[in-house]
């Protein structure tokens, strides 16, 4: 039987995005991470979506842990409230311990850098570099378009083994963190055969 899960890693925007609905949702997840007893592994950022989470996570007594290249504190953009601030050296560093450090990861609407984060971490699942689930918070139907986009990648014959089955997507935070607690990660099947390119 596995350990419990922990730690989480949120991947989200340090803008606050066109609809409300978004800032809103950080913060129920942040909450409801703290209620739960999950600690958020975050990025590290005090403004937008990402400190609307970490506000969140830590005004209902939950644990916070932000992850920044030295660069990024400098400019001022650090939450300096957080339980634990890792201060790292350049952004692939943080990519990597933030994944050393959660159980499971969910990705909120964002932009370039969010999507970069969710699909190194997915592409590191398929590889078998960890077997960790991921998550996809559909808030509003964000994410919509790119789940149908990696389903026709899918069905075009471009996804080596089973990805697919490492994606929880969901719609309601409550939810999602179920799932993700609950996930059983699949076996990993060889993404490229001897010979294959």
């Amino acid at each position: 039987m596995s350990a419990p899960m922990q730690r989480m890693a949120v991947y989200c925007a340090s803008n606050e995005g066109a609809r409300p609905e978004y800032l809103a949702c950080a913060r129920t997840l942040g909450t409801l991470m703290a209620q739960r007893g999950l600690t958020v592994v975050y990025g590290g950022g005090r403004v937008g979506l990402m400190g609307a989470l970490a506000d969140a996570a830590l005004a209902a007594g939950g644990e916070v842990i932000g992850v920044m290249p030295h660069g990024l504190v400098q400019r001022e953009v650090a939450h300096h409230g957080l339980t634990s601030l890792r201060v790292v050296g350049s952004m692939h560093e943080r990519k990597a311990m933030i994944v050393e450090l959660s159980d499971a990861f969910i990705t909120l609407p964002g932009g370039l850098g969010t999507l970069e984060e969710f699909f190194e971490t997915w592409t590191w699942a398929q590889l078998g570099v960890h077997q960790k689930p991921i998550g996809l918070f559909d808030v509003e139907g964000y994410w919509s378009p790119l789940v149908a986009l990696l389903d026709h990648v899918d069905a075009e014959g471009f996804l080596r083994g089973n990805p697919r089955e490492w994606l929880v997507v969901s719609d309601e935070a409550s939810s999602m963190l179920t799932r993700l607690q609950t996930f059983h990660a699949p076996t990993v099947r060889r993404w490229l055969r001897l010979g294959e390119t």
